[in-house]
């Protein structure tokens, strides 16, 4: 009777088990990115594989076992399950990190403090904050020291790995040539640093802020501000210019000394007091209001061409609406789809609009050229009844009412158009000139 041998086994199952254990210890613990090592290192699987078949075949020929070294289908599932495994861990840490990039994270927020030392620094330092993720909050003081306090956020699934992450994130204070700057030590998407930042009040402020709310106070120079991902921009009390370039959220300026210039994309638009001038240049889909701008307001869109060269009360863009009130100085406005309203303009006023309604009113009597221009839509001017002026009004497939009637006033009709020309009151007074199509044209007199 033959004697049986039992048939050998191979080592690779358990010495792949070993090795994928191990690369999910190191991930869990170590930060380990699987879906690198995998994506640079998956030959040396089958290496491994082929090697300890070979070294498993000849010790099959020398003990005589043929079939010992046979690549079972057990192996080939086991190969292929724990594969999928962690192809799906590197999967999950991918997504994530996506996400994390476009402001998403996962998880809960832990808060850890953040307090550095304070540096000395001259009274007019050029000071440049960069922040990746988080709030920036500024202010001033009598010392010239920069200091910086706040809270470092981590997202993470539980409050051991936050602190892992939270302890070696910081924030430095580097000197460049006259120039310091103040940044995180390292870039972390599970990371948000909110600042609050002390600097000489005579200091030259820049921010750049990829994802935060930003509030700026109590400044005697210049600030620049560029913000990628901003709800909320506030500036307040300052003195010298502000800049601020934005793609996205609400921005708030007020009683500042400077000139102040907005650009890029957002929502609502706030510059309240102004002793500068205001110019917006950019995409805002508003409410966009200004309030006492000594200097006047320059406003450049796809849609709109705006130049007020003075402003005691306010402007106001929004919903297809814009509505200017007690602007003394000269008004140029090119725009389309807006509803315009101007009252009491002292100085000459030129309009040119198109698919929306015009309205202009005056309080006293205009001592300056008014121009409008309009398309498919009404013309409404509204004077004193004590005004003088020369008129030259037409309106192309609509009618004409006018309050003013008098000798050396002409209204005529032709077919579906409306005319009226010359002169009305007593003294010398400006030239009006009106025109529209398919809409109304209506002259009124104060009420």
């Amino acid at each position: 009777m033959a004697t049986l041998r039992p048939r050998g086994t191979s080592v690779f199952s358990g010495l792949f088990l070993i090795f994928v254990g191990i690369v999910l210890l190191l991930h869990n613990y170590r930060g380990l990115e699987i879906g690198g090592l995998l994506r640079t290192w998956w030959p040396l699987i089958l290496i491994l594989w082929g090697g300890i078949k070979l070294y498993e075949r000849t010790v099959g020929r020398r003990s005589g076992e043929t079939g010992y070294a046979r690549i079972t289908a057990g192996e080939v599932f086991l190969v292929f399950g724990l594969l999928v495994l962690l192809l799906s861990v590197a999967g999950v840490d991918e997504f994530k990190n996506q996400f994390s990039g476009h402001g998403i994270t996962f998880g809960e927020t832990f808060p850890f403090d953040l307090d550095l030392a304070p540096k000395a620094v001259p009274a007019d330092a050029r000071i440049t904050i960069r922040n990746d993720r988080g709030d920036i909050t500024v202010s001033t003081s009598d010392t010239n020291e920069i200091r910086v306090s706040g809270k470092k956020k981590v997202t993470t699934w539980n409050e051991e790995d936050a602190e892992k992450i939270a302890n070696p994130a910081s924030v430095e204070i580097v000197q460049n040539g006259d120039g310091y700057e103040i940044r995180p030590t390292a870039s972390d998407s599970r990371v948000a640093m909110d600042l609050d930042i002390s600097i000489p009040k005579k200091s030259v402020l820049s921010i750049r802020s990829e994802k935060g709310d930003i509030t700026v106070a109590d400044l005697s120079t210049s600030v620049t501000i560029n913000s990628n991902s901003s709800e909320t921009i506030e500036v307040r009390d300052t003195s010298g210019d502000v800049s601020i370039d934005a793609r996205k959220g609400d921005i708030k300026v007020s009683d500042t000394k400077g000139n102040v210039k907005i650009s890029g994309k957002g929502g609502q638009i706030d510059v309240t007091s102004a002793s500068g001038g205001l110019t917006l240049n950019g995409e805002f889909y508003g409410p966009i209001r200004a309030d006492k701008i000594a200097k006047g307001v320059r406003f450049i869109s796809k849609r709109t061409d705006l130049t007020l060269t003075q402003l005691t009360g306010h402007i106001e863009a929004g919903s297809g609406n814009l509505e200017i009130v007690d602007a003394p100085g000269n008004i140029t406005l090119r725009t389309t789809s807006y509803d315009v309203s101007i009252e009491n303009a002292t100085g000459k006023v030129q309009v040119d609009n198109r698919n929306g309604d015009v309205s202009l009113r005056f309080s006293a009597p205009p001592k300056e050229d008014v121009a409008i221009t309009n398309s498919n839509s009404t013309i409404s001017l509204t004077l004193p009844g004590s005004s003088s002026f020369d008129i030259n009004a037409d309106c192309h497939s609509c009618d004409i009412e006018s309050d003013f009637s008098g000798d050396a006033l002409k209204q005529t009709k032709e077919s579906e158009n409306s005319h009226v020309e010359g002169k009305y009151g007593t003294a010398r007074g400006p030239k009006i000139m009106l025109k529209t199509s398919y809409g109304e044209l209506a002259i009124r007199k104060t009420s």
